[in-house]
């Protein structure tokens, strides 16, 4: 059967699409040694900087550079203005789902999502169970994944509420696009997205009712895949990097050392996940967090961004659900469609997935980075059938989804400019009100005929513009 591909730049005829044309235009103007010279000044910038992420596993060597494509991903202004409420309507349902969860359950109790789905699920957290949180915020920074099939028809891929990753590298393509290429900024009227930093920092600091509350960022350290990204940001707010064993509870206050004595700490941005953030609490053998942490959360003496138990709203099983919550909390149709998703757990659902493996998307319902998934158009028999029996064993850990047709956007290759699958993750930022910065990170499959756009599955990225019409 033949797949229809929507091409982000051109029209089924061929011609180029409207938002595209003054790119084209400088492009078919540009010579390719010029090109050529600019990415290789791309790639040594960003070596430079340190720009990386962190390969576990990987026999040659960890530090990896984030291969970044100059030609940019582009969407025109008035496109971009439904995703962005979209995003901000899928976000705010969620967070209300949080505060219901963690209070009323009201939603359970109109049977429209099954108790043992979030009350036995992984990412719930007893301790949460009736804490207020300011302005009822759980999912402060979220990043919501985005595709388009071959119509064109933008789908949520998958939420991701916990600790969202991948900013950094947004507001870096960015800066090396205006740095190498300027004339394209001077010809077109392109969204800016610099501002990124400050509304993060706004967000943090309106999650606190305080009015002048200190900010820090809690890394794992400098072995973890995102570090840059937490330090980048860290340095971008102006408020200080720390690790675990930088932060103590006392009095149920958390501190900071610093050369001048403890200082106060009122709210953490924490890139870490709840299971290592109090070892008094959560994982005894944690090396990472803090002791106390949470006393002192539950206390209400500091904020932590985002909140702990977010995991159980972005769980692949939850997912299927998040029509019913825009509609059960905020009473509105949702602007955005799920991909339709069959949950293993469910015999017939399972009975359905087991036949036609061969042309499914099989993801782990705690997965992430592109691990522990099976892509059936791809997989060889061999792959399919070990995991049927993975399947078979433990069908509750599974959801499958249809082998969507991944939109494709011109990409510089070896051989030239070939046309690569993408996606796009914007970053939505909850505080006082919902907002988000236009574009976001859109990842590249770079291996020709690849769905799998994760860095860690040799994924790259580009800049993301937003064109006005």
């Amino acid at each position: 059967m033949t797949r229809t591909f929507y091409d982000e730049m051109h029209l089924p005829d061929g011609a180029c699409r409207p938002h595209y044309q003054a790119f084209s235009r400088w492009l078919q103007g540009t010579p390719k040694d010029l090109l050529d010279q600019r990415r290789r000044e791309a790639d040594l910038l960003f070596h430079r900087a340190g720009i990386t992420f962190t390969l576990y596993g990987d026999a040659q060597g960890t530090e990896r550079l984030i291969p970044f494509d100059i030609i940019p991903r582009s969407i025109p202004a008035s496109e971009w203005r439904m995703v962005e409420r979209g995003c901000i309507q899928r976000v705010q349902a969620l967070n209300l789902f949080l505060a219901d969860l963690y209070h009323d359950q009201r939603i359970i109790k109109a049977g429209l999502i099954p108790a043992e789905q979030v009350l036995a699920n992984e990412g719930y957290q007893l301790a949460m169970q009736g804490l207020d949180l300011h302005r009822d915020l759980y999912a402060h920074i979220a990043g919501v994944d985005l595709v388009r099939d071959g119509d064109g028809t933008y789908y949520v891929l998958e939420d991701n509420l916990r600790t969202p990753s991948g900013v950094s590298y947004m507001l870096e393509d960015r800066k090396m696009m205006m740095r190498l290429f300027p004339e394209l900024f001077a010809n077109q009227r392109i969204a800016p997205i610099d501002h990124y930093p400050n509304l993060l920092l706004d967000t943090l600091k309106t999650s606190s009712p305080l009015d002048n509350p200190t900010v820090v960022v809690l890394t794992p350290g400098r072995f973890n895949s995102a570090y840059f990204e937490h330090a980048f940001l860290a340095r971008e707010m102006g408020v200080e990097l720390v690790e675990g064993a930088d932060l103590f509870v006392r009095d149920d206050k958390l501190f900071m050392r610093t050369t001048a004595g403890a200082k106060q700490v009122d709210v953490v941005y924490r890139r870490l996940d709840d299971a290592f953030l109090d070892p008094l609490a959560f994982n005894p053998d944690s090396m990472l967090g803090v002791p106390g942490l949470l006393s002192t959360y539950r206390s209400g003496n500091v904020v932590l961004a985002n909140a702990i138990g977010t995991g159980v709203a972005d769980d692949k099983s939850i997912y299927p659900y998040v029509g019913e919550m825009i509609r059960f909390y905020l009473a509105e149709e949702p602007i955005l469609k799920n991909v339709p998703t069959w949950q293993c757990r469910k015999p017939s659902e399972l009975s359905h997935v087991l036949a036609n493996l061969k042309d499914l998307v099989v993801k782990e319902t705690q997965g992430s980075g592109g691990y522990g998934m099976l892509v059936g158009p791809a997989a060889s028999n061999a792959e399919i059938e070990a995991f049927r029996l993975r399947l078979i064993a433990k069908p509750d850990a599974y959801i499958a989804q249809p082998t969507l047709c991944l939109s494709t956007c011109p990409t510089f290759v070896e051989n030239g400019i070939a046309p690569r699958h993408i996606d796009l993750r914007p970053f939505v930022l909850s505080g006082k009100e919902t907002r988000i910065v236009p574009g976001g990170l859109t990842r590249v499959a770079l291996r020709e005929g690849s769905l799998v756009v994760n860095s860690s599955q040799g994924g790259g990225t580009k800049d993301t513009w937003v064109v006005e019409d």
